[in-house]
């Protein structure tokens, strides 16, 4: 096999390690899922990635089935096992909440435990085999199948845009419109001239935290997935020597960062409750 020959199969293999199962409408007006990524993008603004969501939403409904049934079943005394696991989590959060958030409210801890095993579990996909869901559901005649939603910058936009409201929803409830305006126009100079020059400041810092929110989450999946993928690239007797150091490491990868997520979303809405 030439090296040109060998190179078009690796770019095939990452293109289509890469692209999403997505379904919207076609230039013709047709509707139906998209077989590579050029007919992604030709879909336009509504198209849906079908597998972002389908494991974000099934994800999600594993960790509010553990946690329930972990609920339901809770003894008294000395916990053993994953009632045990949870109590840690539930602990470590809500240890985490009252550091950084200062006021009464009885959203932000459920809120910081979603965000922190939701994003966990989702990062954790990336720890699966690169081939061995997309090959599977190749068998059932699905070709492209991406596992790990937090790779897809729409999943983590969406989770930093829903938090950009609720940052805007808090600042007016706490502060009042007026209020609220006052502190983008005050800061971090007094003198009313200085007004459109603040708000300016103060509006682009607070469009950059969603964004920064979820680029930084998308990047760096994103980069673990590449790393992933490059190395399923090799020969297979090389493989596993690379791929377990760097599925290890990974583990501190994925739990920091669903933990700095869910920090920063503290403490912007602790910000948010605060009057400076």
């Amino acid at each position: 096999m030439s090296a040109e020959t060998t190179g078009n199969a690796s770019s095939a293999y990452i293109k289509h390690h890469l692209t999403n199962l997505t379904y919207g409408q076609h230039p013709d007006g047709s509707w139906g899922f998209a077989h590579t990524t050029a007919e992604a993008g030709e879909m336009g603004f509504w198209a849906l990635n079908v597998d972002s969501l389908g494991w974000s939403i099934g994800l999600g409904v594993v960790f509010l089935l553990i946690f329930r049934s972990v609920a339901v079943k809770a003894t008294s005394g000395v916990p053993t096992g994953l009632q045990n696991f949870v109590e840690m989590i539930v602990d470590f959060i809500d240890t985490t909440v009252k550091e950084a958030f200062h006021k009464a409210n009885p959203l932000i801890a459920p809120l910081g435990l979603t965000i922190f095993v939701w994003v966990f579990l989702m990062n954790a996909m990336d720890l699966i085999p690169v081939d061995f869901i997309p090959q599977a559901f190749h068998l059932v005649g699905i070709d492209n199948m991406k596992v790990v939603p937090s790779t897809d910058p729409n999943v983590t936009m969406g989770m930093s845009f829903s938090i950009f409201f609720l940052i805007l929803f808090y600042s007016i409830k706490e502060k009042g419109a007026g209020g609220f305006f006052n502190e983008l126009a005050r800061n971090p100079f007094e003198h009313p001239v200085f007004i459109p020059f603040n708000l300016f400041l103060e509006i682009l810092n607070l469009v950059t935290k969603p964004i920064s929110l979820g680029l930084r989450l998308f990047g760096n999946m994103y980069a673990g997935e590449m790393i992933f993928i490059l190395i399923a690239l090799l020969p297979a007797w090389i493989q596993w020597s690379l791929s377990v150091p760097w599925a290890i490491f990974h583990i501190l990868v994925i739990t920091l960062q669903a933990f700095i997520f869910m920090v920063l979303t503290i403490v912007y809405l602790a910000m948010a409750h605060e009057s400076h």
